[in-house]
């Protein structure tokens, strides 16, 4: 594009907030608040406070800025774990002896000298004494006393006991005044498999509950509930986990005022920021749910794809921003923009904007003007709508049946109509808009939706479905893997004719083992049929000029009782006319992407749902 050689371009990192000079969502006032809370509380200690928000809206920044606060109270420490570097019982282990390694070996050598009788800690003085003396540091103290107190439950209760002794001489020793105070900062929990979550929480119930610590757990609290990743607890679980938070800080959504001046800091860190204009500005803040790492994210798509895609080379950068911003807030109209030439798919962006004028002038309380009349005669012809002069609304009414779902909204949304427009007025707009439907290079996938909070991932993974969803369903290693083979004994009949549209979806059909036999018109399809019937079929809408040649061929299906099993139909267009047909017809729904129709046939055969087909591995026609 010349986008790198006209302007430098930049990735934006997704590191939280750690200092008021990068805090541009104002989190510091509430951090400040929540610090000097957490310190006048100290004789309240132990509690646990968890900072409650979803995914991307500040959880760790708020955490970091609260830390930074408390660097300057008297006798305060802090120590960070994250829990989604630990699994299972690993995670009990990593928490306490991240505790452990902010005790002083001053205290430890002191209290060795004390003429203690309690078994327990004389256990543990004994276990320490080895090492105190020895070479090794405050990490190798650790390990020798967990590797002497973890060897059976007896060790284990008395380990607890001499891990809380140690914690209050630790907090309450006579050397300082007032009480010393550990803050323990746990993150991430809500990323975390039900077995590290009840590990974490049972270190800081069983072990940790000390007087002079304090845990501030950063997690989605809704994650952690009955729908969550903890909806297989016991009642007895259950009951534990309620136990844990004592309250919860719920982050507030970041004002609009603050989101868009966060927007456009972005846009001037990426070298964008000229090409964000105050509508499309406010557009990201809105669709983005102002979620910040959303924000970010979108920005990072943008840089990545004007720099990486030869594409855009011939195209300016703000071309780049439209179509991604069209991708990620208008994907199903994107799907359509983007679609192969057909006889279902036609010229979308046409469509909308003759039927946006043709409902402006619908709407209109005045008649027709004679010099429009024409227009909007034509384009309700087009669509099998007679013209009604006596009641203009009454045959818009019966236009939008046969126009795909969204229009209607979209055309009453300014941030829509602002965005395409922009992208069509600017130069060789039309060819870029080619280029796209004749499936040039392929976007940078930005993700969709925000991760699932009842799905648990391994460390290293993200929340977010932001790499490529695989078209082989076995998706992470973190959920339990399906059959192997599915759809075995299965028979796919798949009507369609284009059927190199759907090269991809026929092969995640077969790797799961359906057999999958392809037919291009009615009468192959009905050979096929005749020699043996199909468990399911698959069956496009409109082919050559015929924009209804699918539903009358299962039509005549069911009529004659040739079929009766269940239908897919998979168009590129859903307007509410075809979704009506194909209740009509007994069909599972009308599909108009690879997630829509794997999971219309998952229905079908009746096994459960999967990770998502990527979008570009099939396009209906």
């Amino acid at each position: 594009m010349a986008a790198s050689a006209r302007q430098r371009l930049a990735l934006l990192n997704d590191e939280p907030v750690d200092s008021a000079g990068t805090d541009l969502l104002d989190a510091g006032r509430a951090a400040r608040r929540l610090a000097d809370l957490l310190v006048a509380s100290r004789a309240s200690t132990p509690f646990t406070l968890a900072v409650d928000a979803g995914w991307g809206m500040g959880k760790s920044s708020l955490m970091r800025l609260v830390d930074a606060e408390l660097t300057a109270a008297p006798e305060v420490h802090t120590v960070w774990y994250n829990a989604w570097t630990s699994t299972g019982a690993d995670a009990l282990e990593g928490l306490i002896k991240s505790v452990l390694m902010r005790f002083d070996r001053r205290l430890l050598r002191r209290a060795l000298h004390r003429a203690s009788e309690q078994r327990a800690l004389l256990r543990v003085l004994r276990a320490l004494a080895a090492v105190v003396a020895g070479p090794l540091g405050a990490s190798g103290l650790v390990n020798e006393l967990w590797s002497n107190l973890s060897v059976n439950s007896q060790a284990r209760n008395e380990m607890r006991d001499a891990i809380r002794e140690l914690a209050r001489e630790w907090a309450e020793t006579a050397d300082y005044s007032p009480r010393r105070m550990l803050v323990v900062f746990i993150d991430d929990l809500d990323r975390c498999s039900e077995e590290t979550v009840l590990a974490v929480c049972e270190a800081v119930k069983v072990y940790l509950d000390v007087p002079g610590l304090a845990f501030v757990v950063g997690c989605d609290r809704s994650a952690m509930g009955p729908n969550g990743l903890l909806r297989d607890l016991s009642p007895a679980g259950a009951t534990f986990m309620e136990k844990i938070f004592q309250t919860s800080y719920r982050v507030p959504v970041a004002d609009g005022q603050g989101v868009q001046e966060y927007i456009k800091w972005c846009a001037r860190t990426a070298g964008i920021e000229r090409l964000l204009d105050e509508p499309l500005v406010a557009l990201l803040a809105e669709r983005s749910a102002r979620n910040p790492r959303r924000i970010k994210r979108l920005v990072n798509g943008f840089v990545l794809e004007a720099t990486l895609n030869p594409m855009w080379a011939d195209h300016p950068p703000e071309a780049v921003l439209r179509t991604l911003l069209i991708q990620y807030f208008y994907a199903d109209f994107y799907r359509m923009m983007t679609s192969p030439p057909g006889a279902d798919s036609g010229d979308v962006i046409a469509d909308f904007c003759t039927y946006r004028r043709v409902r402006t002038l619908l709407r209109a309380p005045a008649a027709l003007p004679d010099d429009v009349r024409p227009l909007v005669n034509a384009f309700l012809e087009q669509r099998d709508v007679a013209p009604d002069p006596s009641d203009p609304r009454a045959a818009l009414a019966r236009l939008e049946r046969e126009l795909p779902t969204g229009f209607p909204d979209m055309a009453a949304d300014p941030a829509f109509n602002s965005l395409l427009d922009g992208l069509l007025g600017l130069p060789r707009s039309e060819e870029l808009v080619r280029r796209l439907r004749e499936g040039g290079p392929a976007l940078v996938t930005l993700p969709q939706r925000e991760p699932d909070p009842g799905a648990a991932r391994a460390p290293g993974q993200t929340g977010m479905n932001e790499t490529e969803p695989d078209v082989t369903g076995y998706g992470s290693s973190s959920v339990s893997l399906p059959p192997a083979k599915p759809f075995a004994g299965r028979t796919i009949l798949w009507v369609d004719d284009h059927p190199e549209n759907n090269t991809a979806l026929a092969a995640w059909c077969r790797h799961r083992g359906a057999t999958v036999e392809c037919a291009e018109d009615s009468r192959t399809a009905d050979a096929a049929i005749a020699d043996r019937t199909p468990s399911l079929i698959i069956s496009d809408i409109a082919r050559g000029t015929d924009d209804r040649a699918g539903f009358l061929h299962v039509e005549a299906l069911r009529r004659e009782e040739r079929y009766t099993g269940p239908v897919v139909f998979y168009a590129g267009r859903v307007t509410p006319s075809r979704q009506e047909a194909a209740r009509a017809l007994g069909a599972l729904g009308v599909a108009v992407d690879g997630d829509d129709l794997t999971r219309l046939i998952r229905r079908a055969f009746g096994a459960p749902s999967a990770p998502p087909v990527h979008p570009s591995a099939g396009r209906p026609r």
